[in-house]
């Protein structure tokens, strides 16, 4: 019996490995971007140009991971000079920290669906636990490439003060919220 139940084991674990199905984050048409409160006048929009990642993903149970790689020095405002002030050491410190990464621990669904995404944002040299909340998520396939893909929005709130940015506090805002739209094309 022990036996038979071992060579089970040791036939389904192989095919269980590959019930995931990856993916790679099209750089293309994935942007993460924020909001921060500016002077308490405005809300100060930007984003970042350059991502890469992969998101693995199990339906059937209900697993995956999320691994992204944002480049700090293609932060973008519309405003040449604030971006060039945004990458300095007052804020991201491009120079010394050049990736923002945020890295799963775990995602949570919601029936068929991922819900959130529990996992560690690195900024500026500091690692801070985030959950991204999955605002909108499906999967298809594409109509112009015919490609199978998957799309989503997840959102977060953090404070930039918790990652040591806090140039500018409290005049410019602490709360910021981030948000990612990505789409990941299957492997």
């Amino acid at each position: 019996m022990r036996k038979s139940l071992l060579a089970t084991l040791a036939f389904a674990l192989p095919f269980s490995a590959l019930a995931a199905d990856s993916y790679t984050v099209d750089p293309a048409h994935t942007y993460p971007h924020f909001s921060i409160s500016h002077l308490g006048f405005s809300t100060m929009q930007g984003r970042f140009d350059k991502t890469s990642g992969k998101v693995t993903l199990d339906r059937a149970t209900k697993t995956g991971s999320v691994d992204i790689a944002i480049e700090a020095a293609s932060i973008s405002t519309g405003f040449a000079k604030r971006d060039e002030h945004l990458r300095s050491p007052d804020f991201f410190n491009a120079a010394e920290f050049p990736t923002i990464t945020y890295k799963s621990t775990a995602i949570k669904f919601k029936g068929d669906k991922p819900a959130s995404v529990e996992g560690n944002l690195s900024m500026a040299g500091v690692t801070k636990p985030v959950t991204l909340n999955i605002d909108a998520f499906n999967c298809g396939t594409n109509p112009m490439n015919k490609k199978d893909e998957c799309g989503a929005a997840a959102s977060a709130q953090i404070k930039r003060s918790d990652f040591g940015i806090k140039y500018g506090l409290p005049n410019v805002g602490d709360d910021v919220k981030l948000v990612f739209e990505i789409e990941a094309i299957k492997d």
